[in-house]
């Protein structure tokens, strides 16, 4: 009997299966992407500990003023600057990308892309 899945269900059962395999160690933190319809959310993770690092949002006061002239793949570029600076300023030099299960183009790309620009290695 098939089941009918919605896109978020298909989405959660890929990310459960990348973490499977990628996790974030104190050597090596895991760059955690979050992607809603209106925001994107991205987070440094220490798996061991199971802890927040370091994390940026768009709704982050930090980039609230620049948000308005900027669509949302700027706005997702902004948010990798913005986690990269932050990572680097804390000591955090190479992590592992975990995409959330989203594809990797558009706005996941954008913060990976934005991260790298701020010094992250991965």
């Amino acid at each position: 009997m098939f089941i009918k899945r919605d896109r978020n269900e298909i989405r959660e059962i890929r990310h459960a299966r990348v973490r499977k395999k990628i996790s974030g160690t104190p050597e090596m933190p895991r760059l955690s992407v979050y992607r809603s319809n209106k925001h994107i959310q991205a987070q440094i993770i220490d798996d061991v500990k199971g802890a927040t690092l370091v994390s940026a949002s768009t709704m982050d006061p930090e980039l609230k003023g620049k948000l308005e002239e900027v669509d949302k793949k700027g706005a997702a570029k902004l948010v990798g600057k913005l986690i990269g600076e932050r990572a680097v300023q804390a000591g955090i030099k190479t992590v592992v990308f975990d995409r959330g299960g989203y594809v990797y183009t558009g706005r996941v790309a954008e913060v990976a892309a934005g991260a790298r620009e701020a010094g992250l290695e991965f």
